[in-house]
Parts: structure tokens; C-alpha cells; sequence
């Protein structure tokens, strides 16, 4: 009889335990968030509600990113606690050597080789919602789901995300919140506003296990106005009180509602862009058009990534092609006026969990270059925007944020310095779920 007791008492104890493990989470990203940016209020940003989620939860002083520092990559390693050698999205856009793709990301789930929290969630019978996640278009596991995706940033892109959104959603949101959808196509304050009243009324009508939600705007300005920039701090104010109005109603409708705030890059100063490209076409390396404006060849080409670029072989194998852009890659290093910082191998890349198919990884000077995309002309020129991110994930400014707000997240605790990959299985922990693959930890 005492030994029945006893394994009653020790299963009763085990259901508790796991029910209270399993709390409602919303993920929000706030694209190139800086953890300083909320963290020193020295630095002069007004985030009053970002600093309360980080004060009454947990907070990393910065996030070790994968390569590259963007964001389809990161974003995607956050759902899936792996980096993007395993999870497959190696970069924002495709890799189009020819340019036939026209520009197009990394915008479909299917691309995604490994399980996602949305996954992990759905299986245990749990509701999803997601509001313009990357890499989120035709997501199953998505019950209540608005992609990204676009084609013009104009209004008229609503009639393709109202497409590929579950079916009924957009409009329905729309009379709830009194919030037109076409107010999300901007890149600026307005847009956001626009996906967190929506991300609201989900919170609040469909009451999900777990929620994503991405916004873009703070990502806009620094690259146009720069990191720390004037339009950046009042961007960041607007967000934060759109993220406060986003929590309250949430956890009024589940009041044990943990709210993690995730970034997935930093920032850093540019002053010009280095046109990888031109040295491949003299070095006879990819063969371009310049009347058709197009390429009509290759045999090894860049696939740029913003503040570095990955360096991609027609035939990886070739010891001789390899050879010859080693070459090149060393003598454009040592000029100067480029402003290459570094250039790391196929080895390095693995362990950084870079791209496959990537045989060099070419990494600017932060503060100085990025990436151009022009075939003809001067190898450099003038950068055009104030800032980007992109770098080899060890650069400081690349840092990105993490705080988390709720029951099971320790008070007041700082986590240091943490990897991206231990975000997803924390998060799966707190929802009572396994993401099976994830090669990261639990924080807590």
C-alpha cells in the first residue's frame, strides 16, 4: 500500500511539474535590436516597457548569432535551436548565380530541413499564430498565420499575403481592430503598429499556445539613418510602446503568459560598398552581359549577405578553380581600398555553421564596407545607406537581444553572453514541448 501512495504522490508530482512547465510564449522580434539600446540607458533610447520585461525576467547582454548576421537565417535558427548548415536557410536570398529568381528570400517553410517550435507546439495539440515571421509562407503547423512575403511593398501586395494567410484572417482582423491590412506593406513605424494591433487581437481571439511576431521598422532606419541615429532612438519609442499595449492585452486575455523579446542582428556604420562582383568578371570567373545586363555564366561567384559574403564554386571539387580563387581572394584582401577584413575556408564555415555550398567566406571591415551588387563599373562606391549588419557573427556589434518576461523565466537574472541556439529549446522547455534536433540549451 505504501509503495501505491508513494507512486501516486511521485506521478502526481511529475504531471504538476510538467503542466506548470507548459506556459503560453509570444515571441517577439525586433529586428536589429541592440541589447545596449535597452540594457544603457546611458545610450539615450526611450524603452521604457523593453526595460520592465527585461527588469521583472531574464536578459542576455548579448546573442552570439550565426552566419551570416541577417535575418531569415537567425530568425529561422531561433525557432529551431540549430544554425543554418542544418536548419537550410543560409541567407535572406536564394543562392541565384544566374539571376533568374529575381531577387527572391528565403520566404517557404518547406525550405526548412529541421522541426520548428510551431511544429513542436502543433504536435502536442497546441494553438499557433504567427504575424509576418520570415520564412513562414505555407506553414501548416501555422494555425492562425499572416507570412512575409512581398513583391513590391505597395498595398497590392495585401491581395498575395491575403493568399497565402489562413484563409478568412486578414479580413477578419481587419473589422476587429479597425486597423487596414495594407498599413502593414511599410517598412516604417506605421507597418509595425499595424502587425502588433493584429498580433493583439490574435492574442486576445485566439488565445495561442504560441505566438511569433516580426517587426521590421528599427531594421529600416538604422540602415538608412544609421545605428544610434535620431530616427532610430524615436523608432525604437514607438515600438516599445506598441510592444507594451501588445503584452498588456495578451496577458489580459492569458495573464501566465511569457513574453520573450528576441533580435537577430546588430548594427554597425558603413561609408561604401565593395562590388565583389567586378573582380570575378576581369578574373573571367562569372560572365556577365553588361548591354542584356545580365549574367550568362559562372564558374565561381559571390553570394552576398551585406556585411560579408559567402564565395561560391561552380565545381567545389576543382582544385585547380579552387586555386584560382584563392588567389583572387588574397590579392583583393591585400588592397587596401577594398576594405576586406578577412577571408575564412570551407572549415571555418563549417564550424561557424555557414552555408554548405560555400567554399570562402569573405567578411568586410565593419564601420567601412559592405557588399555592392554591381557587375560593371568601379569596384567601389559609395555605400548609399548609414549602416548594415552581415559581419562574421564574432563581431561585437553584430550582438544581438534577448529578455524574457514571465513565471518560469528567473527575476532579475543576467545570462551573459548566450548563443542563438540555446533560445529554442528554452522556449520549448517554458512550452512543455521537444524540438527535437536542436543542438542548443536550455537557458534556465
Amino acid at each position: 500500500m505504501k509503495f501505491i501512495f508513494a507512486w501516486l504522490a511521485t506521478a502526481f508530482a511529475v504531471l504538476c511539474a510538467q503542466r506548470a512547465a507548459a506556459e503560453p510564449v509570444l515571441l517577439i522580434s525586433i529586428d536589429g535590436l541592440q541589447p545596449a539600446d535597452v540594457i544603457d540607458e546611458s545610450r539615450g533610447f526611450s524603452a521604457p516597457n523593453l526595460r520592465a520585461l527585461m527588469t521583472a525576467g531574464a536578459y542576455a547582454t548579448g546573442v552570439r548569432n550565426v552566419l551570416p548576421t541577417v535575418t531569415y537565417p537567425n530568425h529561422t535558427t531561433l525557432i529551431t535551436g540549430v544554425a543554418p548548415s542544418v536548419h537550410g536557410i543560409a541567407n535572406n536570398t536564394t543562392f541565384d548565380p544566374l539571376q533568374k529568381n529575381q531577387g527572391g528570400w528565403y520566404w517557404y517553410e518547406t525550405d526548412i530541413r529541421t522541426p520548428t517550435l510551431w511544429d513542436a507546439v502543433k504536435t502536442k495539440g497546441g494553438v499557433v499564430a504567427s504575424v509576418r515571421w520570415p520564412v513562414s509562407v505555407g506553414a501548416r503547423a501555422i494555425d492562425w498565420n499572416i507570412p512575409e512575403v512581398w513583391r513590391a511593398w505597395t498595398p497590392d501586395d495585401l491581395k498575395l499575403v491575403e493568399a497565402l494567410s489562413t484563409p478568412g484572417l486578414v479580413a477578419e482582423l481587419e473589422k476587429s481592430t479597425g486597423t487596414p491590412a495594407a498599413a502593414m506593406f511599410s517598412q516604417e513605424v506605421d507597418g509595425d503598429l499595424a502587425r502588433a494591433k493584429f498580433a493583439a487581437a490574435i492574442m486576445t481571439e485566439k488565445r495561442p499556445q504560441f505566438m511569433t511576431l516580426h517587426l521590421i521598422s528599427l531594421d529600416h532606419f538604422e540602415h538608412e539613418d544609421g545605428p544610434g541615429s535620431d530616427k532610430a532612438k524615436a523608432t525604437l519609442s514607438a515600438l516599445d510602446a506598441a510592444v507594451g499595449d501588445l503584452v498588456a492585452a495578451a496577458r489580459r486575455a492569458q495573464p501566465d503568459l511569457v513574453v520573450a523579446i528576441a533580435s537577430d542582428h546588430g548594427f554597425a556604420r558603413i561609408t561604401q560598398a565593395t562590388n565583389l562582383y567586378v573582380p570575378f568578371v576581369e578574373a573571367g570567373l562569372i560572365s556577365y552581359d553588361a548591354e542584356k545586363r545580365r549574367v550568362t555564366g559562372w564558374e565561381a561567384t559571390p553570394w552576398g549577405a551585406s556585411g560579408s559574403a559567402a564565395v561560391v564554386l561552380a565545381r567545389p571539387k576543382d582544385k585547380k578553380l579552387r586555386k584560382k580563387v584563392a588567389a583572387l581572394l588574397k590579392q583583393l584582401q591585400a588592397d587596401p581600398a577594398l576594405k576586406i577584413a578577412r577571408v575564412i575556408d570551407a572549415k571555418e564555415i563549417a564550424r561557424m555553421g555557414g552555408a554548405k555550398n560555400a567554399s570562402f567566406w569573405v567578411d568586410f571591415e565593419p564601420g567601412e564596407a559592405f557588399m555592392g551588387y554591381n557587375f560593371t563599373g568601379p569596384a567601389v562606391t559609395p555605400a548609399g545607406s548609414m549602416g548594415t549588419h552581415g559581419f562574421l557573427p564574432d563581431n561585437p556589434e553584430m550582438r544581438a537581444s534577448f529578455f524574457i518576461s514571465g513565471a518560469p523565466a528567473p527575476a532579475g537574472r543576467n545570462l551573459g553572453e548566450i548563443d542563438m541556439r540555446d533560445i529554442a529549446p528554452t522556449l520549448a522547455k517554458i512550452l512543455g514541448v521537444s524540438l527535437d534536433g536542436a543542438t542548443g540549451e536550455p537557458l534556465f
